[in-house]
């Protein structure tokens, strides 16, 4: 909260009419160098100067207060003097009446502040330096505690319009911000939206790529063509980037609406955790309960078309910690809440298909030997767990991750005919393992994958070497097949890898 407030602190500003209209200061404002505009001005604070050239030593949004001290005589020394103060961004020119060094305003510094649009105030004799700085130091607090008042509002209104769902939280974020507001989920599809432009302005698909780009907890901003401000950030907690945040307006983000903003990005995180696509998720539950729909059907009823990826994970080396290994975590991470954790422990999850092998050694890092399988539609989901499983026996021969994809035999084999082809090369393993629990299928497996290793193989099942050999030997004989020749363990691992 202190880090929060500091920081607000620092971005504050008041409007130069702030201290023109301060009564009891009594300034003179020269009208003839106030330029559109110009009694908005933000002022960041008050500064004494006598400095001959003041400008490499200013910040910018300063009213500068000199009583002429060191100002120049000539008139080309006095417009350079000017010129510098206008090129570092003061607000305004504060000269101050201190007979009988300065008597009167000079004519030399007035011509200039006009020729250079500078704002330029006289200070009166009876009005000390002190007591304008004490008056914008005042103003800049004052402004301060109804920021943070602002602050505080928004987030209970913004609260308790989380209880009320997705839509009413962002339609609350947007009457807040005077502007609009658009969730995304991972894949760049609208979860919920309120008041964005129609077409939503061409500049966002850039503005999403850098961000999607970075990493950790940020925030990315640009200017529109028709001058209005936008502003993405994560949804937190997911600084994975599950969901993105969008946020636009008409006028800059000060520091009062970053907070408001970072406020509803972390509630909008929070409910979208929750779910937000739980109507989707009861309906096609209830199809599967009724028989009403099949798994693939449900699958892309909830899901949508997809290209999707089956995630399965295995301890490596010491495993996951406590908190690694559960559901939450997972969550958190894979950016999913499709996700089934089994003893082991042993995940299997369906994401989406924005992976790589980068986060798939961010998950080896964790205690996960991950897999990957391919990218199919979500109704195809349910015959997919067959390559995630030889993936996995892959994984464990090579101890790294592994990701899946359609290339080169498994590219050109349209999916039912190699379904076909598994279930008639393998059958007669299937008839000899119905009362097995699947050993020789598994066994067989894990042998091709470490390359027919006896040892390897045992130490993967857990079981006797022996146990292995004898096993092996049975699935010869069932199949009828010469597992030495290399090209008929490249014919089982394919169908294995087929095998539904």
């Amino acid at each position: 909260m202190t880090k929060d407030t500091d920081s607000l602190d620092a971005r504050m500003t008041v409007p130069l009419r702030t201290v023109v209209g301060d009564v009891d200061l009594a300034v003179d404002v020269v009208d003839e160098t106030l330029r559109p505009g110009a009694l908005d001005l933000p002022v960041r604070w008050a500064h004494v100067c006598e400095l001959r050239d003041p400008a490499p030593y200013l910040l910018g949004d300063e009213l500068l207060l000199t009583s002429g001290v060191n100002l120049p005589t000539g008139a080309a020394e006095v417009d350079r003097y000017v010129r510098g103060l206008r090129a570092s961004g003061i607000a305004a020119l504060g000269f101050g009446i201190t007979p009988p060094m300065s008597a009167v305003l000079p004519d030399a510094l007035r011509r200039a502040c006009v020729r250079h649009g500078l704002p330029l105030l006289v200070v009166p004799q009876r009005t000390p330096f002190l007591a304008v700085s004490r008056a914008v130091a005042v103003a800049l607090a004052e402004a301060g505690r109804r920021e943070l008042r602002r602050i505080a509002d928004a987030r209970e209104a913004l609260t308790r319009a989380a209880t009320d769902g997705l839509d009413e939280l962002a339609r609350r974020l947007a009457d807040r911000l005077a502007g609009w507001v658009r969730l995304l989920d991972a894949d760049d599809r609208v979860v919920t939206e309120h008041r964005v432009p129609a077409p939503p302005p061409p500049e966002l698909g850039g503005l999403l790529a850098h961000l999607r780009a970075g990493s950790g907890v940020r925030s990315a901003s640009t200017e529109l063509a028709d001058g209005s401000h936008v502003v993405a950030q994560p949804a937190y907690p997911q600084a994975t980037s599950e969901f993105l945040v969008i946020a636009g307006r008409g006028e800059p983000f000060g520091g009062a609406e970053r907070a408001i903003l970072a406020v509803g990005a972390a509630l909008l995180g929070l409910v979208g955790r929750g779910g937000s696509g739980s109507g989707d998720l009861a309906a096609s539950a209830t199809g599967l309960l009724l028989a009403s729909a099949g798994p693939g059907e449900a699958a892309a009823a909830l899901l949508g078309d997809g290209p999707y990826r089956v995630l399965a994970g295995t301890p490596y080396r010491r495993g996951p910690g406590v908190v690694e290994a559960g559901y939450h975590w997972l969550r958190a991470r894979l950016g999913t809440p499709l996700i089934q954790v089994t003893e082991g422990p042993a995940f299997t999850a369906v994401v989406s298909s924005r992976w790589d092998t980068a986060r798939l050694d961010g998950l080896r890092a964790d205690g996960w030997l991950a897999v990957a399988g391919g990218l199919v539609p979500a109704e195809r989901l349910p015959g997919a767990l067959a390559e995630v499983k030889a993936l996995r026996e892959r994984a464990v021969a090579l101890g790294r991750p592994v990701l899946g994809g359609a290339s080169g035999l498994a590219s050109v084999i349209e999916p039912t005919a190699a379904a076909g082809y598994a279930a008639r090369m393998l059958a007669p393993l299937h008839s000899l393992d119905a009362s097995r629990g699947g050993e020789l299928l598994d066994t067989l497996r894990a042998w091709l994958a470490h390359h027919g290793g006896w040892d390897r193989t045992a130490a993967a099942l857990g079981v006797h070497r022996n146990s292995v050999r004898h096993r092996i030997g049975q699935a010869e004989r069932a199949l009828d097949m010469d597992l030495s020749d290399p090209e008929t363990r490249m014919e089982l691992w394919f169908a294995l890898r087929w095998s539904r």
